[in-house]
C-alpha cells in the first residue's frame, strides 16, 4: 500500500505538471485587468509580501542581460545596484528580518559550496560543518535555535535537513540563500519555523541555448565535475529548460575513508504574457560518504596537543573499519508551483512537492563468535526502506482595490518513515553488506514506522498606503496536525493543533530609510525522524511554541546598506536533539527558554573596486526551567544559565575586491564561547574562522564565452578548534559509546563535537558556453 500512495502522489503532481505547462488558451489570453501590484515576476512560489522582496532602486539601474551571461561576475546593473560588500548583502524591504547572499557571491565561492557555505558569515547564523568537500552539510545555530527549529525550503518547498542540505542542489543552480531569522510567512509549508527560514532560490533557466561546464580539483583528493545544458525556448512555446548532472569525490580529511556524490538538477519555465507562470524543479542525488566520528572533548584534545587522530582506520581487520561506518542514502526532490493570474483582480497560487529517500547508515556493532568459532565483526544499521512526504499549498488571492490585497489558503501534507534497526556480519575485507542481504543479517531488528499528517488554513492581507510608504502584513494560521509512531510494542498517536498569528508592519520614511515591526507565533512539532527515535512507551513530545517580537531600522543609499534588528523571543516546551550516531537525533523537551538581543549588518557598494561587509549579532538567552536528568537521576539546577548553544556574540568581517577581470573575496568569522550542556557544567571556548576566494574572468574565446580560473581557500591559518556540539547533552557527567580509530569502544562523557577540517584548498576552472 505504501508504493501505491507514492504512485498515486507522483501521478497527481505530474498532472498538475503537465497541466500547467499545458494550459489552455484561455489562460494564454492577455488579461483584462491590470496585474496586482504585489504579485512581481519572482522565482521564489509563495508569492507574498513576507517573501524576501527586492527593492526598486533607481540609480544605476539597466536594461536586463539574459539570464545565460549570469555565471560570470559581470552580473547585471540592476543586481548591482541592490547588492552590498560583493553580494554578502542585499537591498531589502520587507516588513521583517531578511539576509540574503546572491549570485555575486556564490560565483566567487567553490563550486563545492552548499547553502551553509553561503549563508555562514550572515549575522545571526553560526554554521559548523564536518567536511570541506561539501557532502555532508552540517549545522547551524541561530539566535538560540538549531536548524532543527528551521524550516529549510528549496524553490519554497521542504527540502532535506541541514546535515543532508547537499542533496538539494547544485552550486551552480542556485540563485540566491536568504534567511529570514525571526519569521516565517504564513503559506510556507513548514512545521518547524521557530528559528525562522532559509530559502534557496533555484536558477531561472535561459531564454538561449547554451550551458556551463566547471572541473575543479583540491585537498584530500576532491575532484567535481560539471556540465549544465540549457535548452533555450523550445519552439514558440515560451518553455525553456536547463539539465545538470556533478559527480564529487574526495577523501576524509581525519582518518580514513572517501566520499562520492553524484547529482541531477532538471528545470523547466514558462511565463505567460497575462502574469501567470509555472516552474518545475526536480533533484535526484545519490551519495555515499563516511559517517564521521564526532570526538568527545578528552579526543579533541588528545589530537590537539599529540596529533593522535580520532577518525575512521584503514585497518579492515578493525571493527571501526571507515567502510563499516558509511551512510548511502538516494533522494529525489519535486517542486512544481503555479502562479495563475485570473479575472476580476483573482490569482491562484499551486505549490505542489514531493520528496522520497531510501538508504541506511552502517555503525561497528562489536565482535562476536559465529558458529565456526570465528570471531566476526558486526555492523548495526539504522535502516530507512522509506522516507516519503508529499503535500501542497493552495492560495487564492483577491486585490481588493490598490491599496489592499487578501489571500485565503489551505496547506496539507503527509510524512512517513519506515525503519528498522538491523545487524550484519562485517563483510570479509571489512566492508559494511547491504543491510537487506540475508547472507550476512543476523538480526532484522526492531521495526517503526512514524509520520503526521498536516492540515493547515491560512488568511492573509497586505494593505498599503501612503504612496506605498506605509505596509502592514497581517495574517493568521491554524495548523492542525495528527502525528503518530508504531514499533513492536504498540502504537501511539496524538492530534496537536497550532494557532500561529502574525502582524508585520513597515515604513518607509524616504528612498533611503525604513523602519518596520513583527510580532509572531512560531512552533515545532517533532518530525517523523525524531518519532522513530521513540519507542512508544515514550509519550510523543509536545509542540515548542514560540512568541517573537522584531523591530528594525535599515538604511540604503549609493555608498552603503545597513540593517539594524532587535529581536526577543519566548519559547514554551523547548525541544532539543541529543546525537545518538548514525547521523541521527532522539528528541528531548528542556522546558522554557528566553532569547533577546540585536542584529547590525552593513555592506559598502564598490569604491575603487573594494566592497565592505560587516556584521554583528548579541544574543542574551538563558533556560528558565529545571531540567531532569535521566541518565544521573538527578534534577539539574539549570534555571537561569546560558541556554545551550547559544554564544552571546557572532563576528563577520569580508571584503570583496574586483578589478577588470580579476576579483578576490575574503571573509573572517568569529563565535564567542558557549555552553554545549544543559546543566552548564561543559563549554567551549570561542573561536575564529576564515576563507579566501581569488579568480579571473578571461575574455571569450571561441565557444567559450566566460572561461574562468578561480582558488578558493578554507582554515588559512589551519587553526584546530570545536565550532559545535553534535546536539544537545544533559551534563558532562553523562555517558556515552566512544570509538576512535584502532581503540576499542569505550565509554566518554558529555558531548561531541564537530571540528573545523583543516586547511583545504580547491582551484576550478569553468565557462559558460
Amino acid at each position: 500500500m505504501g508504493y501505491r500512495r507514492q504512485l498515486l502522489a507522483v501521478t497527481c503532481l505530474a498532472g498538475s505538471v503537465l497541466a500547467a505547462f499545458a494550459t489552455p488558451a484561455r489562460a494564454a489570453q492577455p488579461a483584462k485587468h491590470h496585474t496586482p501590484r504585489h504579485q512581481t515576476s519572482s522565482r521564489n512560489v509563495p508569492k507574498t509580501a513576507r517573501t524576501a522582496s527586492r527593492a526598486t532602486v533607481t540609480p544605476h539601474v539597466a536594461h536586463e542581460l539574459d539570464a545565460s551571461a549570469a555565471e560570470t561576475v559581470s552580473v547585471t546593473s540592476s543586481r548591482r545596484a541592490l547588492n552590498g560588500g560583493g553580494g554578502m548583502m542585499r537591498v531589502e524591504t520587507a516588513p521583517h528580518a531578511v539576509q540574503t547572499v546572491t549570485k555575486e557571491f556564490i560565483n566567487m565561492r567553490a563550486p563545492t559550496s552548499t547553502a551553509l557555505d553561503l549563508i555562514q558569515n550572515l549575522p545571526s547564523l553560526n554554521v559548523t560543518m564536518p567536511d570541506s568537500s561539501g557532502m555532508q552539510g552540517g549545522q547551524i545555530q541561530s539566535r538560540g535555535l538549531t536548524d532543527l527549529d528551521m524550516g529549510l525550503l528549496v524553490d519554497g518547498a521542504p527540502a532535506a535537513a541541514a546535515k543532508y542540505l547537499s542533496e538539494n542542489v547544485d552550486s551552480e543552480n542556485l540563485e540566491s540563500v536568504s534567511v529570514t531569522p525571526g519569521s516565517s510567512a504564513t503559506d510556507l509549508p513548514v512545521m518547524s519555523a521557530a528559528g525562522g527560514i532559509m530559502s534557496e532560490e533555484t536558477r531561472t533557466p535561459s531564454k538561449k541555448r547554451g550551458g556551463l561546464i566547471d572541473f575543479s580539483y583540491g585537498t584530500n583528493n576532491l575532484s567535481r565535475e560539471f556540465l549544465r545544458l540549457e535548452s533555450g525556448e523550445i519552439g514558440h512555446s515560451g518553455v525553456r529548460g536547463y539539465f545538470s548532472f556533478s559527480n564529487t569525490h574526495a577523501r576524509s580529511w581525519m582518518g580514513a575513508g572517501t566520499n562520492q556524490r553524484k547529482h541531477i538538477d532538471f528545470g523547466l519555465q514558462k511565463d505567460w504574457h497575462n502574469g501567470s507562470n509555472a516552474k518545475f524543479f526536480l533533484s535526484w542525488n545519490s551519495a555515499d560518504f563516511v559517517i564521521d566520528n564526532y570526538p568527545t572533548s578528552d579526543q579533541f584534545f588528545r589530537y590537539k596537543h599529540t596529533g593522535q587522530g580520532y577518525g575512521r582506520t584503514d585497518d579492515r581487520k578493525s571493527n571501526n573499519y571507515w567502510g563499516n561506518n558509511n551512510d548511502h542514502w538516494n533522494q529525489i526532490f519535486i517542486s512544481a508551483p503555479v502562479h495563475i493570474v485570473l479575472p476580476s483582480r483573482l490569482s491562484l497560487d499551486i505549490h505542489p512537492y514531493f520528496s522520497f529517500g531510501q538508504g541506511w547508515d552502517a555503525s561497528p556493532g562489536g565482535t562476536t563468535t559465529d558458529a565456526a568459532g570465528a570471531t566476526r565483526g558486526l555492523t548495526n544499521y539504522f535502516l530507512q526502506n522509506e522516507y516519503r512526504s508529499v503535500g501542497t499549498v493552495a492560495k487564492l488571492n483577491w486585490e481588493i482595490d490598490r491599496h489592499n490585497t487578501f489571500s485565503v489558503g489551505y496547506w496539507y501534507e503527509n510524512t512517513q518513515t519506515i525503519q528498522s534497526y538491523p545487524t550484519s556480519y562485517q563483510m570479509a575485507d571489512g566492508n559494511a553488506p547491504s543491510p537487506n542481504w540475508d547472507a550476512y543479517q543476523i538480526s532484522a531488528g526492531d521495526k517503526q514506522t512514524a509520520g503526521y499528517e498536516i492540515q493547515s488554513l491560512f488568511v492573509h492581507d497586505t494593505a498599503k498606503y501612503l504612496n506605498d510608504h506605509l505596509t502592514v502584513d497581517a495574517g493568521f494560521k491554524f495548523v492542525m496536525t495528527n502525528i503518530w509512531n508504531k514499533d513492536y510494542y504498540g502504537r501511539q498517536e496524538a492530534n496537536r493543533t497550532a494557532p500561529l498569528p502574525q502582524l508585520s508592519i513597515g515604513y518607509r520614511i524616504n528612498n533611503h530609510h525604513q523602519v518596520y515591526l513583527n510580532v509572531e507565533g512560531d512552533y515545532r512539532q517533532p518530525s517523523a525522524v525524531d518519532l522513530g527515535w521513540l519507542y512508544t512507551s515514550v509519550a510523543i513530545p509536545k509542540n515548542q511554541y514560540s512568541i517573537k517580537e522584531e523591530l528594525g531600522y535599515r538604511y540604503h543609499d549609493d555608498y552603503i546598506v545597513a540593517d539594524v534588528a532587535f529581536f526577543n523571543y519566548n519559547l514554551t516546551n523547548r525541544i532539543v536533539d541529543q546525537y545518538v550516531g548514525m547521523n541521527s537525533y532522539k528528541p528531548f523537551n528542556i522546558g522554557s527558554q528566553q532569547m533577546r538581543g540585536f542584529d547590525v549588518m552593513i555592506a559598502g557598494r564598490p569604491i575603487h573596486g573594494f566592497s565592505p561587509y560587516a556584521s554583528v549579532e548579541y544574543l542574551h538567552a538563558s533556560q528558565d526551567s529545571n531540567v531532569f536528568d535521566p541518565y544521573l537521576n538527578t534534577m539539574l539546577h539549570s534555571k537561569g544559565t546560558q541556554a545551550v548553544m547559544a554564544p552571546h556574540v557572532i563576528a563577520n568581517f569580508g571584503l570583496t575586491y574586483t578589478y577588470k577581470g580579476f576579483f578576490a573575496n575574503g571573509t573572517v568569522h568569529y563565535t564567542g564561547p558557549q555552553s554545549v550542556s544543559i546543566a552548564g557544567d561543559q563549554r567551549i571556548p570561542g573561536y575564529v574562522t576564515d576563507t579566501l576566494s581569488m579568480g579571473y574572468h578571461f575574455k571569450p574565446f571561441m565557444f567559450a564565452q566566460s572561461p574562468t580560473f578561480r582558488l578558493n581557500f578554507t582554515n588559512l591559518t589551519g587553526s584546530i578548534v570545536r565550532t559545535g556540539a553534535m546536539g544537545a547533552v544533559y551534563s558532562a557527567k553523562d555517558p556515552s559509546t566512544v570509538h576512535s580509530g584502532n581503540m576499542a569502544p569505550y565509554t566518554g562523557y558529555g558531548n561531541s563535537f564537530m571540528v573545523s577540517p583543516r586547511f583545504s584548498m580547491t582551484g576550478t576552472i569553468s565557462t559558460a558556453f
